[in-house]
C-alpha cells in the first residue's frame, strides 16, 4: 500500500517543528549565529554543563565550569552493553573499547583493581557468593569512572547493570550512558553457542570451538573453558536475565538500541559502531538548510516538495527560479534570456544572484530551505559557499541508470489537454489519447544518459566538499526514501570515528562510512 509523509514520523515532525518554533522570534537572526552554534555544539555544551553542576552541586560552581570545559570530554563514549549469556556482550563490548580507545569496565575487572578497599570487598564477597549486591557494585562503578583515564577516554560497561535498582542507583550518582546497546538473540541459539565458548587466560580474547577457533597452536593449547556453560547453568542464567531486563530497559528511553546478536559477528560490530558514532536529537534552536543532490530522475524535486509540505520548509527549485525570473522580465531574467534561447547554460554568477535573492528572503531565514539544482558541482558549491549560504544537512540520492530510464523514457504529455502520462505508472486511459501522446526530447535515452554522465563527472569531489553529506539510495519506495531523509534532519549529524572510512557500497539510507577491516587484529567470535 502506498504510504504519505503523513503515516509516519508525528513524532519526528513534532520534535523538529518544536526546535523550529524555537527560531521565530527574534525574526532577523543573522545566519553565521545558528551556523556558529551547530557547528560548535553550543547549545549541547551549555547544556552539559548544566547537567554536571546540578549532579555534582560544587560549592563553587565557577571553578567547577573552568575544570569540566578544561577536561573537553563531553563526546568520550560512555556505553552500556547488555544482553543475555553467550549473547557476545563482552566481545563486541572488547572490540568498541579497541576501537574507539576507550575503557572496558565488567564486574571482573572491577573486583580485581589492585589499591582498592572496596574491590577487596567485594572480590571476598563474590568469590563466596558469584554475585554482587547492588550498593557495592555501583560504588565500584563510580570510584572506577571518577579516575582519570575514564574522564579522558570515556567508559564501556559490560553487563552493568543488570538491574532496575542498580540503573536507578547509577543515574541517581550522575552516571549516565549516552549509548546502550542490547543484544538479542533465541535461548536456543544462545544455550548451544555457550558450550563451545573459549577463553585465553592470557589475553582474555574469547574462541569458540565452532565458529572462532584460534589458527595458532600454541594459542589453542592454553584456551580453557570458563565456568557456568553447561546447559543447566546457562538456562538459571538466562531465566534470570529475562527475569530482570523486562524492568531494567524502560531505564533508558531514547537511548537504547536492540541489535540481532545471532547473526555475523561483524555485522553486529558495523551496526554497534554505526549506533554509538550517532548524536541524539538536540532540543538547540535549528532552522533547516537543505541541499538535495542527484542525477536527473533520481527524485529530489518530489522530495523537496514532501519537506515543504509537511515541514513548512521553503522549496527552492534552482531551474524554476531561472524560468520564473525570465517571466517576469526582471533585470536577471533579461540576462538569462540568451542562454535559453540558445539552450546553453546560464553562468554561475548570474544564476547565484537569482538563488541570493530568494534565499535571503524573510521566508527563507524563519522556516529554512530545502535547495534542489544547485550546486552541481565543486565551484559552484564553493561560490555559494563564500556568499554565506551553508546548508546544514545535505543529501545524495543515487539511483541506477537503468531505473532512471524507466522513469524518464516513459513519460509522455498530451499535446491536447497539456496533461502528464507514464507509460507504465499513469498510462491513458483510450487509446486515443496514447496515439497523440508526446516525448519531451530531453526524455530520450540520449539525453538522460548525458545529464547522469555530467552529474557523476563531478559527484565525487561535489561529496568530498560535503564532508558531511548524506547518501541514500533513491531506488525505493519515495515515502520510504523522505522518511530517510527526515530522519537525517532531525536527528544530529554522526561523528566519525576512529576505524569508519568513506566507502561508495553501503546499506541504503546509512551514512557513507563503512568498517576498515584493516584495523582487526582477530577475529572474534560470538
Amino acid at each position: 500500500m502506498t504510504r504519505g509523509p503523513s503515516d509516519g514520523g508525528h513524532q519526528g515532525a513534532d520534535a523538529l517543528h518544536g526546535v523550529m518554533d524555537a527560531t521565530t522570534a527574534p525574526h532577523r537572526i543573522p545566519p553565521e549565529m545558528p551556523q556558529y552554534g551547530e557547528a560548535n555544539h553550543v547549545f549541547e555544551l551549555m547544556q552539559n554543563m548544566l547537567e554536571q553542576l546540578l549532579i555534582h552541586q560544587p560549592k563553587d560552581p565557577i571553578p567547577f565550569m573552568i575544570d569540566h570545559l578544561q577536561r573537553d570530554n563531553d563526546y568520550v563514549p560512555k556505553i552500556v552493553i547488555l544482553g543475555p549469556p553467550a549473547s557476545g556482550k563482552t566481545t563486541i563490548a572488547m572490540w568498541l573499547g579497541r576501537h574507539l580507545n576507550s575503557n572496558l569496565l565488567s564486574v571482573e575487572s572491577l573486583i580485581a583493581r589492585e589499591y582498592s578497599s572496596l574491590a577487596a570487598d567485594a572480590r571476598r564477597h563474590y568469590q563466596k557468593f558469584q554475585t554482587l549486591p547492588t550498593a557495592p557494585l555501583v560504588r565500584l562503578v563510580q570510584e572506577r569512572l571518577r579516575e582519570e583515564d575514564c574522564a579522558r577516554r570515556g567508559w564501556i560497561l559490560d553487563g552493568i547493570p543488570e538491574t532496575r535498582e542498580q540503573a536507578l542507583m547509577m543515574q541517581a550518582l550522575g552516571v549516565s550512558p549516552r549509548h546502550v546497546i542490547v543484544l538479542s538473540a533465541p535461548d536456543t541459539v544462545l544455550l548451544e553457542r555457550n558450550l563451545g565458548k573459549r577463553i585465553d587466560p592470557q589475553t582474555g580474547e574469547i574462541y569458540h570451538t565452532t565458529f572462532h577457533w584460534p589458527p595458532e597452536s600454541e594459542v589453542q593449547k592454553r584456551l580453557i573453558a570458563p565456568a557456568g556453560i553447561s546447559g543447566g547453568e546457562t538456562a538459571r542464567r538466562l531465566l534470570a536475565y529475562h527475569r530482570n531486563v523486562a524492568r531494567l530497559l524502560p531505564s533508558y528511553p531514547k537511548i537504547l538500541k536492540v541489535i540481532a546478536a545471532d547473526q555475523p559477528c561483524v555485522d553486529v560490530l558495523y551496526q554497534a559502531l554505526a549506533y554509538v558514532q550517532t548524536i541524539h536529537r538536540s532540543n538547540a534552536p535549528f532552522t533547516p538548510r537543505v541541499l538535495l543532490c542527484g542525477p536527473v530522475g533520481s527524485g529530489q524535486s518530489l522530495q523537496a516538495a514532501l519537506l515543504a509540505q509537511k515541514y513548512g520548509l521553503v522549496n527552492v527549485c534552482c531551474g524554476q527560479l531561472l524560468k520564473e525570473a525570465v517571466a517576469d522580465k526582471s533585470k536577471y531574467g533579461e540576462l538569462i534570456r540568451p542562454f535559453f534561447e540558445k539552450e546553453t547554460a546560464v553562468p554561475d554568477d548570474i544564476t547565484m544572484k537569482v538563488l541570493k535573492q530568494r534565499l535571503d528572503q524573510q521566508d527563507c531565514v524563519e522556516r529554512g530551505w530545502v535547495l534542489h539544482g544547485f550546486p552541481r558541482d565543486r565551484d559552484q558549491a564553493l561560490l555559494m559557499d563564500s556568499m554565506g549560504y551553508k546548508p546544514n544537512r545535505v543529501f545524495f540520492l543515487h539511483v541506477p541508470f537503468e531505473s532512471i530510464l524507466e522513469r524518464l523514457t516513459l513519460r509522455r504529455t498530451d499535446p491536447v489537454t497539456g496533461e502528464r502520462f507514464h507509460l507504465m505508472y499513469k498510462p491513458p486511459p483510450t487509446m486515443e489519447i496514447q496515439a497523440r501522446l508526446r516525448q519531451s526530447p530531453k526524455d530520450s535515452e540520449e539525453q538522460i544518459k548525458l545529464r547522469m554522465d555530467r552529474f557523476y563527472r563531478n559527484s565525487a569531489e561535489l561529496e568530498d566538499f560535503y564532508g558531511q553529506a548524506i547518501t541514500l539510495n533513491g531506488d525505493q519506495d519515495p515515502y520510504t526514501v523522505f522518511e530517510y531523509i527526515e530522519n537525517g534532519i532531525i536527528n544530529s549529524l554522526p561523528k566519525k570515528v576512529p576505524g569508519w572510512v568513506k566507502s561508495k557500497e553501503h546499506p541504503p539510507g546509512k551514512q557513507s562510512y563503512s568498517f576498515s577491516p584493516d584495523l582487526l587484529e582477530t577475529q572474534p567470535s560470538q
